[in-house]
């Protein structure tokens, strides 16, 4: 794309997105995007991002701000799409942001990180877990939250040395997050020696089951492994429990928020899902929650800490720099730890985590959780 090219895509962005919403506006910002959805069939876990995110701006303003000016988080709706990402990331350039807490899925994540990185904005997304990402040796790229190299593994271990069922399958939305972590799971799978029967997509989006149903009848399958997002299974959970079919079901943190029993019903009761620590249990993190509690948002989903944590490390490290330059930010994140609510966070080379776990829980149809034994 050569500049003049450039230039006129991040004008139609412009006029494409003139609605992004700000808040604790003040003469002297250091503007944060809180880029994620809004809109669309996920837009629960954008709500988990940006509560999150808008709780650490506003304690981090009220303790003084960062080098002596306020933070200022401008809300951009990607609505979990590639292509709206791309739109939303061209409009954050034209609006010289030069933070991003952000994006949420992965496939929305990637595109959006590949302008970020030619145009010299940091990122921190605080929930796309997707390897790729961070696997190019970008330098302003980086992640609160563990990739799914690790929570395959970890979901893959469990049910092959606690479940032990007999069949498997394996299915995903064929989408970049979804996919990949059913790959994961699968490989974990068959290096312990379990056999998958059934590895198969489904579309995104998909509201009838039935013939993957009597799919998994014919394999007699009595565990599912599903890599993707809640609205399509909690209609699989549903319509497995309807037509009589006694499966076992297990997915990622996509699937893990209170929606899904709302679709599934009592077919959500033991579901299990791979999270990362409930840090709202944590008592050093209970005057946070009772913040949250007392704004009558939920501190409880995945994503609410780690997403506070993204604007306290692009915070911290602008303090270290002592420069709002995202190149001297980016060597401050990789140079130092910092004390956040999800723990001590290092990053490496690449920009993940040098230390993060996903613990397995088991879902219950009012929409609680309990960590799997």
């Amino acid at each position: 794309m050569n500049k003049a090219t450039k230039q006129l895509s991040k004008l139609f962005a412009a006029m494409a997105l003139a609605g992004a919403a700000s808040y604790s506006v003040a003469a002297d910002t250091i503007k944060i995007a809180l880029a994620g959805p809004v809109t669309g069939p996920v837009a629960q876990y954008g709500e988990m991002q940006f509560i999150g995110a808008k709780m650490a701006i506003e304690q981090i303003n009220k303790a003084g701000g960062v080098n002596g000016e306020q933070l200022e988080g401008v809300v951009y709706d990607d609505a979990c799409d590639p292509k709206q990402a791309v739109a939303v990331a061209n409009k954050i350039v034209n609006d010289e942001v030069k933070f991003v807490v952000g994006h949420l899925c992965s496939s929305s994540t990637q595109p959006a990180s590949d302008i970020y990185e030619d145009e010299g904005i940091l990122m921190v997304t605080p929930a796309a877990t997707s390897p790729e990402i961070t696997a190019r040796g970008y330098k302003l790229i980086f992640r609160t939250i563990g990739l799914d190299s690790l929570q395959g593994p970890t979901a893959g271990a469990f049910i092959a040395d606690h479940v032990k069922p007999k069949v498997v399958a394996v299915i995903h939305d064929k989408q970049q997050y979804g996919e990949g972590i059913a790959t994961a799971v699968k490989q974990t799978l068959e290096a312990k020696g379990v056999k998958v029967a059934m590895f198969e997509g489904i579309n995104s989006g998909d509201k009838d089951f039935s013939s993957l149903i009597a799919k998994l009848k014919q394999a007699n399958v009595d565990f599912v492994y599903y890599g993707g997002y809640h609205p399509e299974l909690g209609l699989l959970l549903r319509q497995t429990s309807e037509k009589g079919l006694k499966v076992k079901f297990m997915g990622p943190e996509g699937v893990g928020n209170k929606e899904i029993s709302a679709i599934a019903g009592p077919a959500s009761e033991g579901l299990l899902v791979t999270l990362p620590k409930s840090f709202d249990q944590d008592p050093k993190n209970q005057a946070l929650v009772e913040a949250f509690k007392a704004k009558n948002q939920d501190p409880t989903g995945p994503f609410v800490f780690p997403a506070y944590a993204a604007v306290q490390v692009i915070a911290e490290g602008i303090k270290k720099a002592g420069s709002t330059d995202t190149d001297k930010v980016a060597a401050a994140l990789r140079a130092n730890n910092f004390d956040t609510p999800t723990g001590s966070l290092g990053f490496d080379e690449k920009g993940d985590l040098k230390d993060f776990s996903f613990v397995v829980y088991e879902w219950h149809q009012d929409g609680t959780k309990t960590e799997a034994k």
